[in-house]
């Protein structure tokens, strides 16, 4: 049973959106590192070249979210996006740029934003972030692997590491299609889960009834941490109606028991693959058909919001328990959550 009123599209998945392509890394090495990378394109062409309108916005700012200034300031996404930890940002983008540098028709490029974002694995499991454990030929196999089609959730990518909920966290995704009647579209979010709080189900208080009682307002536990959440639709959108989608993941997020904590960085990067407003670099003017500010936009909001939930729940659902020199961080228990799903009425996934 999936949350909310809108059907899920065939996959599930970010990749539901036309043209979304997935791509990673899982880097486990010794008892000391667990992390990897996630790529997200929104083409397979060149996005430098082809760009696409895009959007951030941030819930709380505790975070390393790289290039996010000139998309905003521009409207735009000109590379993919990269996911990672939190001292691997600066090696991936380097990476990425170098990977781009190389493609045809760059060849007089002299300026790149690379967008890369993170959270920070280094405690339990990754323990060893301060060697900054990833490699330019991994952050190019994530990039040169992205496909369409299924993408692994869990303990994988740049989820290899993470937790949420004081449990295994890790690489969730999603899906939602909209009716005919407003437009059809697609909206599809990938989320890297790295947070706290006290975790709810479509309502139900699974962190309460498993014994996770924290809070902002009790010293017990720890709800800080991070959320990565990556928004693709192919509505045709401009910029601005993108920032204005993006900021209803946040309302996803929520609703899955998130504070949003001082020490959480929680991100939301909203982009589309609509071909109509796609950008060619150096365009003296841009002739687009963007949808305007229509009761279609509510449609996708409800989209946004219940793909980001559920992203989230697949997040934790689809994690297995790993463990390194540092620790061992649980999955949660599926079998004792369907059983409080059920107390509480509510048809366990």
């Amino acid at each position: 049973m999936a949350p909310g009123i809108l059907a899920p599209g065939p996959l599930n998945a970010i990749t539901d959106v036309p043209g979304v392509l997935v791509g990673q890394v899982t880097v486990i090495e010794a008892d000391s590192v667990r992390t990897g990378i996630t790529a997200i394109l929104p083409h397979a062409g060149n996005l430098f070249l082809q760009r696409v309108p895009a959007a951030i916005v941030v819930g709380n700012g505790f975070g390393k979210l790289l290039g996010s200034t000139q998309v905003n300031e521009l409207g735009e996404l000109e590379t993919p996006i990269l996911l990672t930890c939190t001292l691997c940002v600066w090696k991936a983008a380097d990476a990425m740029v170098e990977w781009m540098l190389g493609q045809p028709g760059m060849e007089k490029v002299r300026s790149i934003n690379p967008v890369v974002g993170e959270t920070n694995d280094g405690y339990e499991l990754n323990i060893a972030i301060r060697s900054r454990p990833i490699t330019a030929a991994q952050v190019r196999q994530a990039l040169t692997s992205a496909h369409s089609g299924p993408v692994e959730e869990g303990s994988v990518g740049a989820g290899t590491g993470t937790r949420a909920f004081e449990w295994k966290g890790g690489i969730g995704t999603s899906s939602r299609k909209v009716s005919a009647a407003v437009g059809g579209y697609t909206v599809g979010v990938l989320v890297q889960s790295n947070f706290g709080g006290v975790l709810q189900v479509m309502g139900a208080p699974v962190g309460r009834e498993l014994g996770h009682k924290f809070s902002s307002a009790n010293s017990r536990g720890n709800a800080d941490g991070s959320i990565m959440m990556v928004v693709a639709t192919d509505a045709p959108l401009s910029d601005r109606n993108l920032k204005r989608l993006a900021s209803r993941a946040l309302m996803g997020l929520a609703r899955t028991g998130s504070v949003e904590s001082n020490g959480s960085g929680d991100y939301v990067i909203a982009f589309s693959t609509a071909p109509e407003v796609r950008r060619a670099r150096d365009a003296v003017r841009l002739t687009t058909t963007e949808m305007g500010n229509t009761e279609q936009l509510s449609a996708l909001y409800e989209a946004v919001i219940e793909s980001t939930e559920e992203a989230i729940y697949n997040s934790l659902f689809k994690a297995t328990t790993m463990g390194s020199k540092g620790g061992t961080v649980e999955a949660i228990p599926i079998d004792k959550v369907r059983e409080i799903l059920s107390r509480y009425g509510i048809g366990g996934k």
